[in-house]
């Protein structure tokens, strides 16, 4: 594979405007604005349900095009031809489905969803917007994380041989929990937290020939330092086989200190491994043969071009008629992961088999 093919940078189409953000709160500002800035995507406009939200976004992003007073008049503009939906996952598929109802692409928020019926909902919404020629794609940003991006593409290209197996280590400390809204959702570490590696982990294992994921197993625990007001545990251990026999350990041990923090990550194969590490300064990616070990080049960064990137997959996607990479019914099966996660955890660590 060559250096080129190996761009793991955001591809957008020639035309990316025509963008909406419904629930321009604190994720949309400090990340989706930014990498739409950086990468020229035309803004039509904005909306938050709380109007101090957006009070300054004008003056912040001048790109912006305008604040609009509803929900409802940002969706019948015809201008706007992809919602950004970045509520919270509670309602998302409500709001999916009126962005449907009025003719817009959409690009969900991550999680999809943390609702076992919203997952049995899915199909149905999906096929009408299939038949209406709407796109749905997931903000899975991690997934053009340089080193992750870089990753699957050596895998796909067979780089590896078959995948045997996958790790990743949270060697950096977690960041603020206490007091959030985040730690008030069970297992969140398991749930939400730990999502984007659950992702990632999934798609090298398709694109390994590992087949699905057939059972996950999972635990989490309080540790020493944990104050007594978080509510939620700091350590936790996910595990995934697939139906080679493949497996995937994800690894949270707790608030780490370290001066040189990462999320390192091995990809092993049938013919080489991977290694890397993404986030904080971390970035790398190196390929062993089992002869040589060879450094990956990579370029941008997770924050703010992977968010970049999941949007102009989307368009691309558009374009191309064709679904995209990211797409919710995609999605949906590293959200049965997680669900499954949390099965395992409210049982003791059992294994919890994965349906589809």
């Amino acid at each position: 594979m060559s250096r080129a093919s190996l761009d793991t940078g955001p591809r957008f189409p020639e035309d990316r405007g025509g963008v909406a953000i419904l629930g321009a709160g604190t994720i949309a500002q400090s990340a989706h604005l930014p990498a739409y800035a950086q990468h020229d995507v035309g803004v039509t406009g904005v909306w938050s349900r709380t109007p101090a939200t957006t009070e300054t976004i004008r003056d912040r992003f001048p790109f912006v095009g305008r604040v609009y007073p509803s929900a409802e008049a940002l969706l019948a503009d015809p201008e706007v031809r992809y919602v950004d939906l970045a509520t919270g996952p509670e309602g998302r598929l409500d709001w999916m489905e009126a962005a449907v109802d009025a003719g817009k692409h959409v690009l969900a928020q991550k999680p999809l969803t943390l609702s076992a019926a919203d997952l049995d909902l899915l199909p149905g919404l999906l096929a009408r917007a299939d038949a209406a020629g709407v796109r749905i794609a997931v903000n899975h940003n991690g997934r053009w994380a340089p080193p992750w991006r870089a990753a699957t593409l050596l895998v796909r290209d067979g780089r590896i041989g078959d995948l045997v197996g996958v790790t990743h280590l949270h060697d950096k400390p977690l960041p603020p929990i206490v007091g959030t809204s985040f730690d008030s959702l069970p297992h969140m570490l398991l749930t939400d937290y730990l999502l984007h590696w659950v992702d990632i982990t999934r798609t090298w294992l398709a694109d390994g020939h590992a087949g699905q994921v057939n059972s996950v197993q999972a635990a989490d625990s309080r540790v020493p330092g944990q104050p007594d007001k978080a509510r939620n545990p700091w350590a936790a251990t996910l595990s995934m086989t697939a139906a080679t026999g493949a497996t995937a350990v994800l690894r949270v041990t707790g608030n780490v200190v370290s001066s040189a923090p990462g999320c390192p990550f091995w990809v092993h194969g049938t013919d080489g491994t991977l290694r890397g590490s993404v986030l904080l300064g971390s970035d790398r990616l190196e390929i062993d043969d089992g002869q040589d070990r060879t450094s990956v080049p990579l370029r941008g960064a997770w924050f703010v071009d992977g968010f970049a990137a999941a949007l102009g997959e989307l368009m691309c996607a558009v374009a191309e008629h064709r679904q995209p990479e990211n797409s919710a019914a995609d999605a949906a099966e590293s959200v049965r992961l997680v669900l499954a996660a949390r099965e395992s955890a409210e049982s003791g660590g059992d294994p919890v088999e994965v349906g589809r």
